[in-house]
């Protein structure tokens, strides 16, 4: 379900005592088997899990001027459907830290390719005894390298 940070701390409250939650971000540009991967594996560490998703205006600041290829509402429709994600909020900042203050997850998930101390969150969640966890990539992909792909495949394709 995609709802805002004030509905979805109204459906939270209630089941913090009785459910693990887990909080995840990224921009999920072109959902891909790594993405997959990844939440599935994030879902495995508790009873919900929320997507944080980066807004269009987000992505843009981080990425450059021609990201995302996929709007955010389509990106967040793609990432609802999927079965291990429970709810998805999308958020402006162009770091999840407030998203992650609010929410109070009992574990914060990061892919294996950050380190610990530099997990946005990730001392706030620890200091009231929450965990981080970080997920080993299973798949050798990305959007930027799905990006490169196409634009290879027809780069020859003209020649």
């Amino acid at each position: 379900m995609v709802l805002s940070l004030e509905e979805l701390l109204r459906v939270l409250e209630p089941l913090r005592e009785e459910k693990r939650i887990v909080f995840t971000n990224g921009c999920f540009d072109l959902i891909h088997a790594g993405h997959a991967h990844y939440l599935s594996k994030a879902k495995s560490f508790g009873d919900i899990l929320v997507v944080g998703l980066n807004s269009d205006s987000s992505i843009r600041r981080i990425k450059g001027p021609k990201r995302p290829i996929i709007p955010q509402h389509m990106r967040a429709y793609l990432l609802d459907s999927l079965k291990p994600v429970d709810y998805v909020v999308i958020f402006e900042e162009d770091t999840p830290i407030e998203l992650i203050r609010a929410i109070r997850p009992h574990v914060l998930v990061k892919g294996a390719d950050w380190q610990v101390e530099n997990i946005v969150g990730a001392d706030f969640v620890l200091s009231y005894g929450g965990k981080v966890e970080r997920v080993e990539f299973e798949f050798d992909i990305s959007t930027s390298k799905i990006i490169e792909r196409i634009l290879d495949l027809y780069r020859e394709e003209e020649r």
